[in-house]
C-alpha cells in the first residue's frame, strides 16, 4: 500500500532551549515523539547559532551538522582543528559526546542538527537538487526532505513546500521528486542500526 508522505511546516516546529542553555532549537522531527534531549532514539532539528561556545554534550548520539545561512561556523570537535562549515560546505559528522566548540566566521548562522543514538539508529545528510534519485526509505526507517529555498511540490496533491519546510517519507510513501534544477534540499535518512 503506498500513501502520501507527510508534510511540516517550518511555523510548526517545537522550540526548546539547547541542552546547555546557550540558546534556541526548533524540533522538526523526533522518535520517540516528544522525546526529552535525553531521551531521543533520533533526532532533527534546526538551531540559529548566534555566539561563539561549546556545543551540548549528548552521551551515546551519532550527530551531523549542516549551515544552512550565514557566513560560517568554525567548529573544533575533540581537540582537532577547527573544520570550517559553511552553506556551500558539505554536511560534517562527528560524535555528540566529543567536546566541540563553534567559533562564528562572522554573524550569525542557521544550521541543520541530525542526531541518532549509536548502535540503535543510523543517519545520513546529503544534498538533494533532483538529478540524483531520492534515497530508499530504510525499512523501519524515514527520508525526510528539507527545502532550503524556493518552493517545490509536497507531493501531497497541489500543497507546496516553502523555505525550511519539510515532507517525510516512510516506507511505502511514493513521492515524486521535483525537476532538477528546481529544488535546493538536503535528504535525511534515519534508520535502524
Amino acid at each position: 500500500m503506498t500513501a502520501a508522505p507527510r508534510i511540516l511546516r517550518a511555523a510548526e516546529g517545537r522550540r526548546m532551549p539547547w541542552k546547555n542553555g546557550g540558546g534556541e532549537t526548533t524540533e522538526i522531527l523526533a522518535h520517540p515523539a516528544g522525546a526529552g534531549l535525553d531521551a531521543f532514539d533520533w533526532r532533527i532539528s534546526m538551531a540559529r547559532v548566534a555566539a561563539d561556545g561549546p556545543f551540548s554534550a549528548f552521551p551515546g548520539i551519532d550527530r551531523t551538522l549542516t549551515v544552512l545561512d550565514g557566513a560560517g561556523l568554525d567548529l573544533a570537535i575533540g581537540g582537532a582543528a577547527p573544520v570550517r562549515l559553511d552553506p556551500a560546505s558539505g554536511p560534517l559528522s562527528f560524535p555528540a559526546d566529543s567536546p566541540c566548540h563553534g567559533r562564528l566566521v562572522a554573524g550569525p548562522v542557521t544550521d541543520l542538527n541530525v542526531m541518532t543514538r549509536r548502535g540503535r539508529f543510523f543517519h545520513a545528510v546529503t544534498r538533494f537538487d533532483g538529478t540524483d534519485g531520492l534515497p530508499e526509505v530504510p525499512a523501519g526507517g524515514i527520508v525526510l526532505v528539507l527545502c532550503l529555498a524556493g518552493r517545490m511540490p509536497s507531493g501531497s496533491g497541489d500543497a507546496m513546500l516553502g523555505p525550511r519546510d519539510a515532507v517525510v517519507l516512510a516506507p511505502g510513501d511514493t513521492w515524486r521528486p521535483p525537476a532538477p534544477d528546481v529544488v535546493a534540499a538536503l535528504a535525511v535518512v534515519v534508520g535502524p542500526a
